[in-house]
């Protein structure tokens, strides 16, 4: 099935990005990875030559229209994993304006826009799959992370509608959801906080760090959600979502059956909220 048939993942340089144009590589798949640089571009060379896999890169920067315009009419994808992001950490009144919307347009329009522009090419070849990476926060939300929690949120109701829109032609959308991974978003975090000295939110803000720090050995590798992500482009029929991670299943449990109140009670007194 995957013979010949293109895969495009944006965000290919680390984490889950990179583990998936390695993974799709070893499936069969002509994999193409997006990057920011070309310094990025040799971190992917670099991991595809030590994995014995054939994997090319394009400079995309993807909040550029006309840089997106140019990759997918030139590789014209049967598969687009949307995997490009960041973290954004701090409380809904320390993010201002700028931040907030650079994050929607990187984790929300970009890949909307990306889906937009290959879904013609899809269409024209019978079909085709579109992988949004979300997380266990396009579920779920927690205190100062409310931003990135809406951006995710916002993916997945984009493409829970993409996905009835296209399903007559054979293009199938999928959400993967992953919990806590061995990503290079951890080291982001500790940056956003560092950002936020000063905020009446502090104390908040070390017992996130904190818990980081303590979770971090106890993640998961990325190649997980990099073989999810393969089975959702392999299999004739994917599920809409997919859960990915243990953390990321109980998470989620929790979240549905614990009435609202208990949560907010329980999350403010470990936060000191």
């Amino acid at each position: 099935m995957s013979n010949t048939r293109t895969a495009v993942t944006t965000g290919a340089n680390s984490g889950i990005g990179l583990a998936t144009v390695l993974e799709l590589a070893r499936r069969g798949f002509r994999s193409v990875g997006t990057v920011r640089s070309e310094a990025k571009a040799a971190v992917v060379a670099e991991a595809a030559r030590e994995a014995d896999v054939t994997v090319e890169t394009v400079l995309l920067d993807v909040t550029d229209p006309d840089g997106c315009a140019r990759v997918t009419d030139e590789y014209k994808p049967f598969a687009l994993v949307n995997n490009a992001g960041y973290s954004i950490t701090g409380s809904i009144e320390d993010v201002p304006d700028g931040e907030a919307r650079a994050a929607f347009e990187t984790m929300v329009l970009a890949p909307m826009r990306l889906a937009r522009l290959a879904i013609p090419h899809m269409r024209d070849r019978g079909g085709g799959r579109i992988v949004n990476v979300s997380s266990i926060y396009g579920r779920a939300s927690t205190p100062l992370t409310g931003w990135y929690q809406g951006t995710k949120q916002a993916l997945e109701g984009l493409s829970d509608a993409l996905r009835m829109e296209v399903a007559r032609d054979g293009i199938r959308v999928v959400l993967v959801e992953p919990g806590g991974f061995r990503t290079g978003i951890w080291a982001e975090t500790e940056r956003e906080i560092a950002k936020r000295a000063g905020s009446r939110y502090a104390g908040a803000y070390r017992r996130t760090l904190t818990t980081t720090r303590l979770w971090q050995p106890f993640m998961g590798d990325p190649v997980r959600c990099a073989k999810t992500i393969s089975a959702a482009l392999t299999s004739r029929w994917p599920r809409a979502r997919y859960l990915v991670g243990y953390d990321a299943q109980a998470f989620a449990l929790w979240s549905s059956l614990t009435p609202t109140e208990v949560k907010d009670h329980i999350v403010r007194r470990v936060m000191s909220l």
